[in-house]
């Protein structure tokens, strides 16, 4: 399928759910507190008695886990992603529908972000983000391409429930998702239910959840083709 705005830097429209791998690699950061000189047999002797905290000092820096990950994933080499990521990351990654992102926008923690510079993507992520934990990657979030609006109504809500932000983002916008976590999802507080999605003309969708006096609405914006996403919530009190 033909995707109109997601277009590379020389304008050329990309298809939504075709992975490119000739998008570049990045660099890998060395070890920050490996040594350098010690013995093979010292250092094998270290690691058997040394304490956790200990052993965790050698672990590499996320940002270096994260990016042997994405290597791994440009070369299509899933034995390689699993040596430094959970079986459920390298499946979310090997997922992921969109052309490569283009610029590894460094790590905060161990939250790790590969982003798009040349094209557009659905959601909030704009990318990659890699939580990385213990020398490896722990859990994937990523920009998804759902085909139906009640898809990423869904996907949303469900992530409310869960109080998980990047899982949010992964169907919505930034701005969609700081009005709907305002309010923690209290599962002994209203009961919601999906009243399912309404187009609106030449806007998009309206997907709607009431609860006992009044609703939500997620205002979804996309195509098939492009993805749909969460763009807004509004309110109303019966």
């Amino acid at each position: 399928m033909k995707n109109r705005w997601l277009r590379g830097a020389a304008g050329v429209a990309v298809t939504a759910a075709l992975l490119l791998p000739t998008a570049p690699a990045f660099a890998q950061a060395a070890p920050h507190n490996a040594p350098q000189n010690a013995p093979q047999n010292a250092l094998r002797d270290a690691a058997k008695t040394a304490s956790p905290a200990a052993s965790s000092a050698y672990a590499p820096a996320p940002a270096t886990v994260a990016k042997r990950l994405f290597d791994a994933w440009l070369r299509r080499d899933r034995a390689a992603a699993h040596r430094v990521a959970t079986p459920a990351s390298v499946r979310a990654l090997f997922s992921y529908p969109f052309r490569a992102p283009d610029e590894f926008a460094g790590c905060v923690g161990g939250a790790c972000r590969f982003k798009h510079t040349s094209v557009r993507v659905p959601g909030g992520h704009n990318g990659i983000l890699m939580i990385v934990s213990g020398g490896k990657v722990v859990q994937v979030y990523r920009s998804r391409h759902f085909t139906k609006p009640s898809q990423a109504a869904a996907h949303l809500f469900a992530a409310y429930r869960a109080g998980d932000r990047n899982r949010a983002l992964e169907a919505a916008s930034a701005a969609a998702v700081r009005t709907l976590f305002r309010v923690k999802y209290d599962p002994r507080g209203a009961v919601y239910t999906y009243q399912g999605c309404l187009a609106e003309k030449g806007k998009g969708y309206s997907c709607a959840y009431s609860y006992e006096g009044g609703a939500m609405f997620m205002r979804v914006r996309g195509s098939a083709a492009s993805g749909f996403h969460v763009a807004s919530i509004g309110y109303i009190a019966d």
